[in-house]
């Protein structure tokens, strides 16, 4: 929806009768709205008057509702605009094409009225949820930038973490929602550095036990940023306990094996895979084989067995461990990037 106060229904309706009941039944229910009675226009109106939702009839002079929904849905101004088509028609396969076409919902004429209401109330609902959680995920973007902008040492690292975690995540299984999730995690992993002092996360030596202390409160730290953000609840756990080991011995909580949320094991392994296999600065970066013989050495203590299992199946590809997500394979995830 719009910032307007109310929402805006467009009516695309060839029956003058119609337009003109959908339009009073629309008002009555706090709606503001305005009709046309052709395809054409119809589409006009969509793309250049920025309804917050499309009443749509499927049967149309000069271009069909079906036509209109494609037209809509591959238009970058109109991508996710609802659309609730209306129909006379009662084949199942009218109600498939509808829905393939890039329909949110669809209601057979005559259609009682306060199911209508409740369609609309429906679609809106869930249409400023979805702009609510977008405009969430630019903000993650934004606080993954603003990581790797304080510690230039491991530049693209947040970024190589969402591949490695998503790859590791499908292998084992994850849900689309699931996978989104530890994606985010993986980007923000270590976003509570930004209230770490530079002078310990560009230490090029040992840290004292103080320095230690400080640096590990970076979860806790990050966590809480995160925590106004509409999402965080699905990752938030990642990022407070990516440091836990499976022996109970990490840190923030000391948790233990399956106590530990399976997408903070996964982006615990994959981070500390990453760790091994490029420069820091207190050493250089070493092999692959290295970083694998260690996962090995830790398997069961630090890492859970079965993760380090499935990890070492894709790990020997190289594609895998050198290609980060790319902008648009962020996208592909429902990943806001900043351009």
């Amino acid at each position: 929806m719009s910032r307007r106060e109310r929402a805006l229904v467009l009516v695309v309706e060839d029956d003058a009768a119609n337009r003109a009941l959908l339009t009073r039944r629309l008002a009555r229910s706090g709606y503001d709205s305005f009709a046309v009675g052709t395809g054409p226009e119809g589409l006009e109106a969509a793309l250049e008057d920025g309804p917050d939702l499309v009443l749509l009839d499927v049967e149309l002079p000069g271009m069909n509702g079906f036509e209109i929904c494609r037209r809509l849905r591959a238009d970058q101004r109109t991508v996710a605009l609802p659309i609730i088509l209306l129909t006379g028609r009662t084949d199942l396969e009218d109600v498939v094409v509808g829905l393939d076409a890039g329909a949110d919902d669809f209601l057979r004429k005559p259609y009682d009225e306060a199911e209508l209401m409740a369609r609309v109330r429906s679609v809106l609902r869930l249409a400023a949820a979805i702009k609510e959680v977008a405009g969430a995920h630019g903000v993650i973007a934004s606080l993954a930038n603003a990581v790797e902008a304080k510690d230039a040492v491991t530049e693209q690292h947040c970024e190589r973490l969402a591949s490695l975690a998503h790859q590791l995540g499908a292998s084992v299984g994850l849900e689309p929602a699931e996978l989104r999730s530890v994606v985010f995690g993986a980007m923000l992993h270590d976003v509570g550095k930004i209230g770490i002092r530079d002078s310990i996360l560009t230490k090029p030596g040992p840290l004292t036990p103080e320095e230690w202390e400080e640096m590990r409160r970076h979860p806790i730290i990050g966590e809480r940023i995160c925590l106004p953000l509409p999402t965080s609840a699905s990752f938030g756990p990642i990022i407070r306990h990516h440091h836990e080991r499976w022996d109970g011995a990490g840190y923030p909580d000391g948790l233990k094996a399956g106590a530990i949320p399976l997408g903070a094991r996964i982006v615990g392994l994959v981070d500390a895979f990453d760790a091994i296999v490029h420069p820091r600065p207190y050493r250089p970066a070493r092999t692959v084989e290295v970083a694998i013989s260690e996962l090995r050495r830790e398997r069961g203590q630090q890492f859970d067995p079965e993760l380090v299992d499935a990890f070492l199946h894709f790990v020997g590809d190289k594609t895998a461990v050198d290609t980060g997500f790319t902008p648009a394979a962020l996208r592909s995830l429902n990943v806001a990037v900043p351009a």
